[in-house]
């Protein structure tokens, strides 16, 4: 190459040279100033915000809606998977033993007492205990009382029992007559309890001779009966405990059928379980009402079927209130074989 050649190319050279240098000079420059590890730059999405809000993850957010209702302005509701997985794992299978359980104390009694008899026997002669209104007010709440906890086991139990047993088609039938049934029929039971209150509370007052009958467990300590009014201290608990559980399934029952009320849906979770958990005791409680009044003492249905009960009968259980009865009564009236409906008591001729 000659020389005027090269000698044209040596500026370019030493100005290539420099700028290398200054490029490697301010990258060591670079790396000395910089962290030795650093995070990629994250930009951040900004839908962030928006569905943080939209999932309630920093508390409950209220939007604004043109529709207006307890719960129209939450778009999404994370309670509500939270109380289905709650009902489902944590309520049904507790509130199932309960309903079992309460079937076996009953069943094992059975077996270790028995059928308890009227002493000395049936003496042929009855007397009257209730009256007609009576008796439908009993039978128009029992039988209510039989549907409502047919339906509502049926909702809170169908999808393990029922379901497998009719399949889905018609489980989804009888859960959809069920909820309906029990919806619409649900308010009446308000209505017994407050006729059963009227009718029974003065009867079912603290009186002499309650604390030594629950003592004695009513007389199954010692299999000897204790002396009684017209209601025993085991049916005064039973007649309190109907009005404190029938008035919470009742108030709860409300606020679950009329959600008009403006209650929000935390409120009916809330009521949804004061509900089931009031009519499983309630449904527990009942076995044993239905198991001493029928297939447990020998003469007690008859009080509820005729109105009358064996002279026997009323002195082995509710001896104070015979003595009271046979005080104010007519002479007795002999059996025929088939007790007498609506027997009334006449006051003695002076």
């Amino acid at each position: 190459m000659p020389f005027a050649t090269r000698s044209s190319l040596m500026p370019a050279c030493v100005l290539f040279f420099v700028l290398c240098v200054l490029c490697a000079g301010s990258s060591a420059f670079a790396a000395d100033t910089e962290p030795a590890t650093h995070s990629p730059i994250m930009v951040p999405n900004p839908a962030t915000d928006l569905w943080r809000a939209v999932r309630q993850r920093g508390g409950d957010v209220v939007g604004n809606t043109q529709a207006r209702g307890v719960d129209s302005g939450v778009l999404i509701n994370t309670s509500g998977e939270e109380f289905r997985n709650y009902r489902r794992n944590d309520f049904i299978g507790p509130a199932g033993w309960v309903v079992i359980g309460a079937v076996a104390v009953i069943f094992v009694f059975y077996l270790i007492r028995g059928r308890i008899p009227i002493d000395g026997g049936r003496s042929g002669k009855r007397i009257l205990r209730f009256g007609d209104f009576d008796r439908t007010l009993h039978w128009f709440t029992a039988i209510l009382f039989i549907f409502l906890a047919i339906t509502g086991l049926t909702l809170l139990f169908g999808r393990f029992v029922v379901l497998p047993i009719f399949g889905a088609e018609a489980f989804s039938v009888i859960a959809s007559a069920c909820k309906e049934g029990h919806n619409l029929f649900g308010p009446l039971f308000i209505v017994a309890v407050v006729l059963l209150f009227v009718r029974f509370a003065v009867k079912n007052l603290p009186a002499k001779g309650d604390l030594k009958w629950l003592a004695k467990g009513g007389g199954i300590i010692g299999k000897a009966h204790v002396s009684a009014g017209f209601f025993n201290a085991g049916e005064k608990i039973w007649f309190w405990a109907v009005m404190v559980l029938g008035v919470t399934v009742s108030a709860s029952g409300l606020i679950l059928d009329f959600p008009v009320f403006g209650q929000g849906r935390e409120t009916m979770q809330l009521a949804l379980v004061v509900h089931g958990a009031a009519a499983i005791l309630f449904i527990a409680g009942s076995f044993g009402h239905i198991y001493i009044g029928t297939l447990g003492t020998e003469g007690s249905l008859e009080s509820m079927t005729t109105g009358t009960v064996d002279e026997n009968w009323a002195k082995s259980h509710h001896d104070r209130w015979y003595a009271e009865v046979k005080g104010k009564q007519a002479p007795d009236v002999p059996d025929s074989g088939v007790p007498p409906i609506g027997l009334q008591a006449k006051p003695d001729k002076a």
